[in-house]
């Protein structure tokens, strides 16, 4: 074998390290014989935030496919269920003005047919498509759990992912790559980076352990960027002018009494120049304000964001309010040479939808899958990767910005974040054709999308969307239409009789564990 890559070597832990060491140590194992190592350097001296933080349904497949226990998971992370996004006045910020984005999938392929029926309905009201179209809405609002505890682990009745407490998390993972999957760590800082004659990276140096050569390494060093930027230069590309949040305040806060009821979740409330996050762990929330520093002072946010937690069940006078500040945006290339960015390092939008996360499990089973067998096959894999991640990250920053461009309200941060020159054209383009017809999978690359053509439904018409199809409603059309509201009522009476609080099952677990698939 020819120059064959045999070391990977991680540089920084945190969940984009950690999750791409698992993910790589169990996909290579078979796919490799065994024959590449992955050893993680990871620093003594970074903290992880530790908020709250939300995933994708795709964390059940990881889980199971790095071979993780889901009770031990959810016992060790204060993991509860998730099973979707509810959205609180991001269309006018009146008092009914919510809807959500659940997981389910929305009616299957029959979903096209009945589409034209709903939408010609008397004046669909905001927040009503999910209700029509799904019965987790209705699960949500009930507060009930998306399984029962004769539910074998990772399977479900409803579709679900996971909040999780974020630090937790990484030790959890860090604990079964080591004892379980064969990764070597290497507590100790990385100081200066070492190149070969042909500029790849031969090695890095580090404080404690001196030399660590490898043939492919991965930088997972966050917001330093310390191998992809500040080594190799690639250049950021800013988004700001499109996604104009740069800064959050994060905090933990306390339930009002020990059996007060999780949400299953991930509670999004828009504010004055942002919005506030609110994802129920098993012992406390993770709450945030996400905003434009442009609109409003760190001190006026944290304000706003205690006063929701008072107006929430909670005490902010208890909290501990944590800073962020950060850059919007994406490397102009994520693969370099024989260098991978992964996690912050490639680059960070704002946390709707839980992208991060995502892009993480994303970017590592790409690398996985396609994982180069020598260096004469390196750059023809990174070019690959480069335009696959560059086309997702162009679609989440189109998705997170669909959020914003049909609110109604007033404030100066809605009304410019609604602009024309701030909409990608690519955006643009979409919107103008569902104006006149539907959204249907042909708008989309589905080989390598990110989020699938239900997500964009459930906003778009979740917050009032209007196409005008010029054409009347068959009779089949209507009938199917209306046997699917009957089948989603006919679900929900099914599914309250099964399913129980979020916060019960969760106990029940605790104390019996799931079932082994």
């Amino acid at each position: 074998m020819n120059n064959a890559i045999s070391s990977v070597i991680i540089v920084g832990g945190g969940n984009a390290g950690w999750i791409t060491a698992a993910i790589l140590a169990r996909k290579l194992k078979n796919k490799c014989a065994g024959q590449v190592s992955i050893s993680l350097i990871e620093s003594p001296n970074i903290k992880t935030i530790g908020v709250g933080e939300g995933t994708w349904p795709s964390m059940r497949r990881t889980l199971k496919s790095i071979g993780v226990s889901e009770t031990e998971f959810i016992k060790s992370c204060n993991a509860t269920f998730k099973q979707g996004a509810k959205f609180v006045g991001w269309v006018s910020g009146a008092k009914n003005d919510a809807y959500y984005h659940p997981l389910m999938l929305a009616g299957e392929d029959e979903q096209f047919n009945t589409l034209h029926a709903w939408h010609h309905q008397a004046q669909p009201q905001q927040g009503a498509f999910s209700k029509a179209f799904c019965v987790q809405d209705y699960i949500c609002e009930l507060g009930l759990a998306p399984k029962s505890i004769t539910t074998p682990e990772y399977a479900s009745v409803s579709n679900y992912a996971y909040h999780l407490d974020a630090g937790l998390f990484t030790d959890f993972i860090k604990k079964h790559c080591v004892e379980k999957l064969g990764v070597k760590l290497l507590t100790d800082d990385v100081i200066e980076v070492k190149a070969s004659v042909e500029n790849t990276i031969s090695a890095v140096v580090t404080k404690e352990n001196g030399l660590v050569s490898g043939d492919l390494f991965i930088d997972c060093t966050g917001f330093k960027r310390l191998l992809i930027n500040k080594h190799y230069q690639i250049p950021f590309k800013s988004c700001k002018t499109i996604l104009s949040a740069d800064s959050a305040i994060a905090c933990q806060v306390d339930y009002a009494n020990t059996d007060q009821a999780i949400a299953s979740t991930t509670i999004s409330t828009a504010q004055s120049a942002g919005w506030i996050w609110d994802i129920g762990l098993q012992n406390r929330r993770g709450v945030g304000y996400v905003f434009a520093s442009d609109y409003l002072s760190d001190s006026d946010a944290q304000a706003q964001l205690a006063s929701y937690i008072n107006n929430t069940a909670g005490n902010a006078t208890n909290c501990t309010f944590k800073t962020i500040k950060f850059e919007p945006g994406h490397l102009s290339k994520f693969w370099h040479k024989n260098c991978v960015a992964i996690g912050l390092s490639a680059g960070f939008l704002e946390p709707l939808e839980a992208s991060a996360l995502l892009l993480i499990e994303m970017s590592a089973n790409t690398l996985a899958e396609h994982f180069p067998a020598n260096q004469s096959a390196m750059q023809l894999v990174a070019d690959k990767f480069n335009q696959t991640f560059l086309y997702r990250w162009q679609r989440i920053i189109d998705f997170l910005k669909l959020h914003y461009i049909l609110n109604q309200r007033h404030e100066p941060f809605w009304q410019d974040i609604k602009q024309a020159q701030s909409i990608p054209q690519s955006l643009q383009n979409q919107l103008e054709l569902w104006r006149y017809q539907y959204p249907c999978v042909h708008d989309f690359e589905q080989a390598i999308e990110v989020f699938p053509l239900d997500s964009y439904l459930y906003i778009l018409y979740g917050m009032g969307f209007k196409t005008d199809y010029p054409f009347n409603v068959s009779k089949q059309q209507q009938d199917l239409f209306l046997a699917q509201c009957s089948d989603i009522q006919l679900q929900l009476d099914h599914l309250i009789n099964t399913l129980e609080p979020n916060r019960k099952l969760i106990e029940k677990i605790k104390k019996f564990g799931l079932q082994k698939i």
